[in-house]
């Protein structure tokens, strides 16, 4: 039995009527006989009486020509209604076909590319539908992202293939999984389908195990090789006392079964600044330091390559990127009535623009990022940026300042007995042995921390106070021996960098494959994003930070603002995920404990769509119907 899925029947019907009548009509106008003035009547009489002997022949071959015309309408209608057998309506299968464009997919160990050769596979899989089948195509990377609907319709499906791009990030197996089953749940014959190498991981999220149910699982692998090497990690920081000075941190790890020569480049501002040859046994990982370095201002890039000149088979994870903390100069206001150890210590960084203030004359107009408050304790003005207070005193600090304590006891030195040896107040710095006459014991609150203390209470402590820092010294540095040791000008910048930031906690780099959260003007409310290929796209501001979900590496930059007054930043990104790196394809595939079978079921060529035949034979009904014409058969 046939089932009309296209224009309904009752539809065709009314069609077909109203087209029919239209037919015959046009065909009687067209045996209309017009009059035709002869010269000599008799001899047309002759002629007619001859055809008066085949006139019933001739009615036959006109009615022959009625006839193809009405059956040329009929397949059309036909194929207009879409007649499918019953039985085709109900085993067509609903499939979800998940193309994993993670970044081991960009792997070259086949012709052009695993990912390429991925997509004529699934073009394969794509012509070879049956009349009833319907496909779903969607790339699976950090993200899954639906390229077509659930359609049978082939050439929508071949333009989701042609829009798939690889990415350099990991593909989020977990989330693939919940959405095909989502998309399947309640049709018939559901059916999943992951074109991958099989770099896959776990099928777990915080949801927990994906479970499919009777979802059938296919999976079609796709590479063969593992010869790979890959650049895993990579960072970079500027020295906090010297900061046209820096240091590189990076790892390099051989993923296949076999040793590797290889070539590592270091490139500073695009300029190379280091190369070495290096030797990795398989699965061997190497952590490579580069100290003390210079020369690059803003960017560094770090490229690895086999030492014969050629290319492992994913080159994806042979460049790494990071950007250097911005050397910009610090504004710094120093509220005191004169302390020439203190204006001695901030002469020594470059990158400091320091302003003198009377503590009479507080604040300077102006705004500042990090405001030394020495000997005084006045009410913080607004933008005096983070405090350093230096034996504080009144009632206005945001802390107690406790009872006065002296180097009185001739057993117990007065100093620091406990220090927080890790802390970056501390970097570089030996308080153990300092020695002071006179100080104020400080009470911060809970959460505050103390960072050295002395067997009379805590000397110096840091906390902060409605999101601004501060850090307080309890004592008059010119009451001690501080400010004679290389420690007290270390200490003073560092506090000074701590404030600001530009610490080991600084990010030379973003990881692909998450969502990132860039420093952005909280007053706008878009950003115009470049990405590493030339491209721009728009994405939000939310509370100060652009949002984008980054699956490129590479240099990014941002610009907010309006065209001619545009704030201007830069940042990299990377992918260091050794399980993309580790390319050695997985034969099978396993969800729940179950194994995924093989891709099975699709026949290039093979439509039972009676449609398309309908439409054949259209045209072969229109070539008699053009031959007889010609051959003055229906004529």
């Amino acid at each position: 039995m046939l089932h009309f899925t296209g224009v309904p029947l009752q539809t065709l019907l009314q069609i077909g009527a109203l087209a029919g009548a239209v037919v015959v009509v046009f065909y009687i106008l067209k045996l209309r006989r017009r009059p035709v003035a002869v010269p000599f009547s008799r001899i047309w009489e002759r002629i007619l009486r001859d055809k008066e002997a085949t006139s019933l022949f001739s009615q036959l071959k006109r009615l022959l020509s009625l006839l193809l015309q009405l059956a040329l309408l009929a397949l059309l209608l036909l194929a207009l209604g879409d007649p499918r057998p019953q039985a085709n309506l109900v085993e067509g299968r609903n499939i979800v076909v998940l193309i994993d464009a993670s970044a081991s997919m960009q792997a070259i160990d086949v012709a052009p590319s695993r990912l390429e050769l991925a997509k004529e596979e699934v073009k394969k899989m794509v012509r070879g539908l049956s009349g009833s089948d319907r496909m779903l195509l969607a790339q699976m990377d950090a993200a899954i992202t639906p390229l077509s609907t659930l359609t049978g319709e082939i050439a929508e499906l071949e333009a989701a293939v042609a829009a798939v791009r690889p990415t350099d990030a990991t593909a989020d197996f977990a989330r693939a999984l919940r959405f095909a089953s989502d998309t399947l749940s309640g049709l018939p014959s559901p059916e999943v389908i992951v074109v991958s190498d099989g770099a896959l991981g776990e099928p777990t999220d915080a949801g927990g195990q994906v479970r499919l149910g009777d979802i059938k699982l296919s999976y079609l692998p796709i590479g063969k090789g593992s010869r790979n090497a890959a650049i895993t990690e990579f960072s970079v920081r500027r020295y906090p006392l010297d900061k046209s000075r820096y240091e590189v941190m990076l790892e390099v790890t051989n993923t296949s079964d076999e040793p590797l020569d290889l070539e590592l480049s270091l490139l500073g501002d695009g300029q190379l600044t280091d190369l070495t040859r290096i030797r990795l046994k398989p699965k061997e990982k190497l952590p490579r330091f580069y100290p003390n370095l210079s020369g690059a201002s803003k960017t560094l890039e770090a490229k690895l390559s086999l030492a014969d000149g050629s290319s492992d088979d994913l080159p994806a994870d042979n460049r790494a990127y990071a950007l250097l903390p911005e050397r910009r100069r610090a504004r710094v206001q120093v509220v005191s009535a004169g302390n020439m150890f203190l204006e001695a210590a901030l002469l020594l960084d470059e990158y400091l623009d320091v302003t003198f203030v009377d503590p009479q004359r507080y604040p300077a107009a102006a705004s500042f990022d990090v405001t030394i408050f020495d000997g005084v304790a006045p009410s913080v003005a607004p933008g005096s940026g983070s405090l350093l207070y230096l034996n504080p005193t009144g009632t206005s600090a945001p802390f107690e300042v406790g009872k006065e304590v002296l180097d009185d006891d001739p057993n117990y030195r007065l100093g620091f007995d406990e220090l927080d040896a890790k802390h970056p107040l501390l970097r570089y710095t030996a308080l153990s042995d300092v020695n002071v006459a006179r100080a104020h014991v400080l009470k911060g609150n809970k959460e505050d921390r103390v960072v050295g203390r002395s067997y009379k209470g805590p000397l110096l402590i840091e906390g902060r106070r409605s999101g601004v820092k501060f850090v307080a010294l309890g004592f008059d540095v010119r009451e001690s021996d501080f400010p004679l040791r290389i420690a007290w000008p270390l200490f003073l910048l560092n506090a000074i960098n701590n404030f600001v930031e530009e610490d080991t906690s600084y990010i030379s780099s973003f990881r692909t494959g998450s969502v990132w959260h860039i420093p952005a003007s909280s007053s706008a409310e878009v950003a115009s994003l470049e990405q590493p290929d030339g491209t721009t796209r728009t994405v939000p501001i939310q509370e100060g930070r652009a949002v984008f979900l980054g699956q490129h590496a590479g240099f990014y930059t941002l610009r907010v603002g309006a065209a001619g007054a545009q704030e201007e930043s830069m940042f990299a990104a990377n992918l260091s995920a050794p399980e993309e790196s580790a390319i050695a394809p997985a034969a099978e595939l396993k969800v729940d404990g179950r194994g995924a079978g093989a891709v099975s079921e699709f026949k290039i060529g093979v439509r039972r769509e009676l449609w398309v035949y309908l439409l054949a034979a259209v045209l072969v009904v229109t070539a008699i119907e053009w031959f007889t014409y010609h051959r003055r058969v229906t004529v």
